[in-house]
């Protein structure tokens, strides 16, 4: 009988959290002209522009940004501690997975193209053509090179 008297309440306060669990996030709209184009960050060659379109891949939480490379222009081999989700804006974008850049291997993305790397894939990344991509995951992003000396931000300048 107390467990009975007691249950109304249970739902009411389960039921508020829940409710206050539900709200909403505050939307995002960003028309190009809003995006602040800059160099990359320093794990990244240098030659190709980098912006947030959402959130900080520095901390915890979804992010989304961009990255717009020359043709020609790679990412060595490398791997993630997340999911890498990518999405091709523009241009030719080619993908490989493993250890070295296999030219051979690559899959060549096009406008529209998607790809997923799951957490601890090794893989590479290279513009064919110019190209922009847009990645999203859940932060805080880390990109650790399998090579530590294809690692830009590691080098003596």
């Amino acid at each position: 009988m107390k467990i009975a008297a007691w249950l109304p309440v249970l739902f009411v306060v389960v039921g508020g959290v829940t409710a206050e669990e539900a709200k909403p996030a505050a939307h995002v709209l960003a028309s190009p002209a809003d995006l602040k184009w800059g160099d990359p960050p320093p794990v990244f060659e240098k030659g190709a522009s980098f912006t947030v379109v959402q959130g900080d891949p520095s901390k915890p939480g979804l992010y989304a940004v961009r990255l717009k490379m020359p043709a020609g222009y790679k990412i060595a081999p490398h791997w993630h501690p997340t999911d890498e989700h990518v999405t091709v804006l523009s241009g030719t974008f080619g993908i490989g997975m493993g250890d070295k850049i296999d030219m051979a291997a690559l899959a060549k993305l096009p406008a529209g193209g998607y790809a997923v790397a799951p957490a601890t894939m090794h893989h590479y990344a290279v513009a064919v053509t110019e190209a922009t991509v847009q990645v999203h995951g859940i932060g805080p992003f880390a990109l650790t090179y399998v090579n530590p000396a294809d690692d830009p931000s590691k080098r003596t300048k």
